[in-house]
């Protein structure tokens, strides 16, 4: 095909690549420990951290996107994009990259969007995701985090963290020093809390397996419920604490305990006091097992 004749297809697929993503690049003010909200229905949301009295939005929008809105900032800003409501289906993925101060508080919505958080260090996380695996490193003071199916890949230097999924997996890490509660249907759990002692953590499941590495604060407790997933919790060799285990089904272990069992019917139990036994185990399942490990 000649140029001549070829010329007229090229430009006519111009406007179709111009129309193919909008660069965005925004900038707003916002107090150093402000708060921004962010929602996306598809695409991606990129948060990263700077020292800066200012939020920068960057990314792309997609085509088919009805626009991006921004507000004035100060204390607060929102940053939404607006989909048309009769063909959101036909819109293309956005993709959102947002530079927050360090000390800012963040939450942030998405459907199928990807997440990651990275450097924050405010007050509060939230996150509400659906389909999008979230990726959180940070140290907020509180965190709550939920997602539908994606994973929950989180490493926090945090107080309080909540986390939920319904079939993705929840995996925590980091210097946690205060109450953790996790709760999946059929994603597993795995907490390491780095040798931190904690003063309550809560999981349950459904089907999934929960690991949990911690330390146990004097007086504190931990409770882990499950259905058909196995449970194992590590903690020191200087636990102090009562733990009580019940299985209908599955198989329960734990150093120096001895595992009661009815003399007719299933049914499994143990209850052995560790240390001082100041704090308090409990481990629950049907027909998965329950081990407790001293290291």
């Amino acid at each position: 095909m000649s140029f001549r004749l070829l010329l007229p297809l090229l430009l006519a697929a111009l406007p179709l690549a111009a129309l193919a993503s909008t660069p965005i690049n925004e900038t707003r003010p916002l107090d150093p420990d402000g708060k921004v909200e962010i929602a996306n229905l598809k695409g991606s949301i990129q948060v990263r951290t700077w020292d800066k009295p200012q939020v920068r939005i960057t990314g792309s929008l997609g085509r088919g996107v009805e626009k991006l809105e921004i507000g004035a900032g100060g204390s607060e800003l929102e940053i939404k994009v607006r989909y048309p409501r009769q063909a959101s289906d036909a819109s293309e993925p956005t993709d959102l990259v947002v530079d927050v101060p360090t000390l800012a508080s963040l939450e942030i919505d998405g459907v199928a969007v990807g997440i990651s958080v990275i450097g924050t260090a405010g007050r509060s996380l939230e996150i509400r995701s659906v389909s999008g695996d979230v990726t959180v490193a940070g140290a907020p003071r509180k965190a709550d985090i939920e997602s539908v199916s994606g994973d929950l890949e989180l490493t926090l230097n945090s107080g309080d963290v909540e986390m939920n999924s319904v079939s993705g997996s929840v995996r925590l890490r980091g210097r946690l020093d205060g109450e953790i509660g996790a709760e999946t249907v059929s994603g597993n759990i795995t907490v390491d809390s780095r040798g931190e002692r904690l003063r309550q953590v809560s999981s349950s499941s459904v089907s999934g397996n929960s690991t949990l590495k911690v330390g146990l604060a004097e007086g504190g407790s931990i409770k882990v419920e499950s259905v058909s997933g196995n449970i194992k919790v590590v903690t020191p060799k200087t636990l102090s604490a009562t733990v009580n285990a019940e299985s209908f089904s599955g198989h329960l272990r734990a150093p120096g305990a001895t595992i009661e069992k009815p003399r007719f019917g299933p049914g499994s139990s143990f209850e052995h006091r560790y240390g001082a036994g100041s704090g308090e185990i409990r481990m629950e399942t049907f027909s998965g097992s329950a081990e407790l490990l001293l290291q």
